[in-house]
């Protein structure tokens, strides 16, 4: 096992989205995995790393509140901005918003509060100088100064993540009692990027607390 460290997150609103529901967005009752490894790559991105999430600590009851969001419906294509590149004008070059607007309900969480603990491991990229202690180090320190890459944010991006270190052991949940949390996205299997797979696993709360280190995981 890698560097090991504890990051508490917090935020007004969250929305970790269920892939199961298509238009409309809802959140599962906590953090993914997926979503708490986006947070740390927010604060320290390498590709010489990679973050593996060990434990969520959830602090907060699950608590759920409906909004309706103005979406749109089109994205811009990188063959457009490629034509674009080479010259050809009629190519797509904006989105009229008024055109593809949408409005959506999705019902999201408030309130939330997590500790994430994680460690890293070095990946194939990694240099002949690059070594765990020095990537560690860095983090840390980006860690104690509140510095990030981007914006953390609690699954979508305007929902903004506050986020400190924990030095020492997490405090204690309040939340007691075994709970099946169903399945749950674990995160993505990008090693055919022409067949990207859902990597799930089935979540069991246990005290506050969802270990995720002897899982199995089901694509």
């Amino acid at each position: 096992m890698g560097y090991g460290f504890k990051v508490e997150i917090s935020g007004e609103y969250a929305l970790f989205t269920r892939p199961e529901f298509k238009v409309e967005r809802v959140s599962y009752d906590i953090i993914t995995p997926s979503a708490a490894r986006g947070i740390l790559e927010a604060i320290y991105w390498k590709p010489a790393i990679k973050y593996v999430i060990d434990k969520i600590y959830v602090y907060n009851e699950p608590e759920f509140t409906n909004i309706r969001r103005n979406e749109v419906s089109a994205k811009l294509l990188g063959s457009d901005a490629k034509a674009l590149m080479n010259g050809r004008p009629n190519a797509k070059s904006y989105i009229n918003t008024k055109d593809v607007i949408q409005q959506r309900a999705s019902m999201i969480l408030k309130n939330v509060k997590y500790v994430i603990e994680a460690h890293f491991e070095l990946t194939d990229k990694a240099g002949p100088d690059e070594t765990e202690e020095k990537h560690y180090n860095i983090m840390l320190r980006r860690l104690r100064k509140g510095q990030f890459f981007h914006a953390p944010y609690m699954g979508c991006r305007e929902f903004p993540a506050k986020f400190k270190i924990i030095e020492g052991e997490a405090p204690e949940s309040s939340l007691k009692g075994e709970r099946d949390l169903g399945f749950m996205l674990y995160d993505m299997e990008f090693s055919d990027l022409e067949n990207i797979q859902p990597m799930f696993f089935r979540a069991k709360m246990i005290n506050g607390v969802v270990d995720l280190k002897n899982i199995s995981i089901v694509r």
